[in-house]
């Protein structure tokens, strides 16, 4: 039976060295149970001043972290880039997940770890960024802890490519213009939405995952059928006040995971 630990909180602080960029290390005390390290790697500074910076989060074996949108049971994250300096605009980049199940309940995420590339628009490329994150994140094995990550590090220079944060922007789902659409229906705790989506079969199984774009809200497992080269997907939007509610199906986000490669729609095209 998993259980819940109190809160705890890590402070990962910026250690003063020459080096170019600087990273975010673990100081003492050590981390609590399952966190094995955690940093913001410096990348690179591309062509057009902006820059590809990644978020890593290492696990012992057996540990899971979840996805934005966590399933039944999972933690949400909830990672913010507050009190950065030099920073116009940031986008978070989340590769495929995975699903887990366990006692029944069906859980969204990344096993041993996951390295979120992070891209970054600097107020002035000219000048160094300071990136600061502050991520509240659920990680489990047995039981589920919710830690807290203060990160800091200081991106300058050109950099180099890094192959770990190329991995993991290749895992992530690729955006399909897919027709899709869409219909609603209240239910008594939200809204259900049923997306029919114009997308040739897959060998194997597939796995449809819906969120809304805009803001986290519950969603319930999908059930998914074919009709030939359309899947017929749907799933409960449920919000914290548990009842129906005005749902924009342009804020609809469906990624589909299928062994021909994970896709993404945004929104509902009818």
């Amino acid at each position: 039976m998993t259980r819940l630990l109190p809160v705890l909180s890590l402070a990962l602080a910026t250690l003063p060295f020459a080096a170019p960029a600087q990273q975010s290390v673990l100081p003492a005390p050590p981390p609590p149970p399952g966190l094995e390290n955690a940093e913001l790697l410096p990348g690179w500074q591309r062509k057009d001043g902006s820059r590809m910076a990644g978020l890593e989060i290492s696990l012992a074996p057996g540990w899971k972290t979840y996805w934005r949108a966590p399933g039944d049971a999972g933690i949400p994250p909830q990672i913010t880039f507050a009190g950065s300096q030099n920073v116009a605009d940031v986008k978070l980049h989340w590769p495929a997940p995975e699903i887990f199940l366990s006692a029944g309940m069906r859980t969204i995420g990344y096993h041993d770890g996951v390295l979120l590339p992070v891209s970054i628009t600097p107020a002035d490329p000219t000048k160094p960024v300071t990136l600061k994150a502050e991520a509240t994140i659920g990680i489990c094995d047995q039981i589920c802890v919710p830690v807290t990550l203060n990160l800091e590090a200081e991106l300058s220079g050109k950099g180099a490519l890094d192959p770990r944060i190329e991995q993991a922007l290749a895992a992530e789902p690729k955006p399909v213009d897919a027709v899709t659409r869409c219909q609603t229906e209240a239910v008594r705790d939200g809204v259900k939405v049923t997306a029919r989506i114009d997308l040739p079969p897959a060998i194997g199984p597939e796995e449809t995952l819906f969120e809304l774009a805009s803001r986290p809200v519950w969603v319930s497992e999908a059930t998914s059928h074919r009709e030939g080269d359309a899947l017929v997907a749907s799933a409960d939007f449920v919000p914290p006040e548990a009842k129906p509610f005005d749902l924009d199906l342009r804020d609809v986000r469906i990624t589909v995971l299928s062994d021909r490669g994970p896709v993404q729609i945004e929104g509902c095209t009818e």
